[in-house]
């Protein structure tokens, strides 16, 4: 209840400014049916400390995904970076000397996703991290509907086989939808791969030996 009246609020304060268009109600009729998949990579898995380190966004159809207009993001090395997140990304301080402040890339952010909804797996997490930071500097959380492929995914399997057991780790679920794993652990890579199994989910239905793969 608390996010749905903020949600209003943000939208009563900020539908007339100047990210109006992130306000505006998406119809999937517009421009296509396009929506953007989103990956972060961040210091850490704890939503309340997590520091953004890279993030990506493409854009995508049913048909098509916009690799050459991508956005990907390096930022400046926040504090929060060690070893166990650098284990993950591969990303070290170096890697990230002239990096975007998070101000500007957040900007940039907003500006490419306009109010397409957002399609990732474990959405959730990127969502809230970049709120924690977005909320400060903007005044709002992101508007956008938001599609967990997680959720989906389990969703049509237990749709199509009631007494199946989906693995929803990410490399499964790719793996079991036929999709290739495109740089695991880098956002654009993380993004693109996100928009590939978004797109097989489109399609209706997972085939028989799709859904026993689950």
């Amino acid at each position: 209840m608390f996010e749905q009246l903020r949600r209003a609020s943000d939208r009563r304060r900020h539908a007339q400014g100047e990210f109006a268009e992130l306000f505006r109600p998406w119809h999937a009729a517009e421009r296509g049916g396009e929506r953007v998949a989103l990956d972060c990579e961040t210091t850490s898995l704890d939503v309340g400390h997590a520091e953004l380190v890279s993030l990506a966004a493409v854009r995508f159809d049913a048909h098509h995904i916009h690799t050459s207009s991508a956005l990907s993001l390096y930022l400046q090395c926040p504090q929060g970076l060690q070893g166990d997140s650098i284990r993950i990304h591969r990303l070290r301080g170096i890697d990230l000397h002239g990096g975007e402040a998070l101000g500007d890339a957040l900007r940039q952010l907003l500006e490419f996703i306009g109010n397409r909804p957002l399609v990732g797996w474990c959405i959730d997490f990127d969502v809230a991290v970049i709120n924690r930071h977005l909320r400060p500097r903007f005044g709002f959380d992101l508007p956008n509907q938001r599609h967990d492929l997680a959720r989906d995914y389990a969703r049509r399997c237990k749709h199509e086989q009631p007494d199946a057991a989906p693995d929803l780790r990410f490399e499964a679920m790719a793996d079991a939808l036929g999709v290739p794993v495109i740089g695991r652990h880098s956002a654009l890579g993380d993004a693109v791969t996100s928009a590939l199994m978004a797109q097989r989910l489109m399609q209706a239905p997972l085939s028989p030996s799709l859904a026993s793969q689950a």
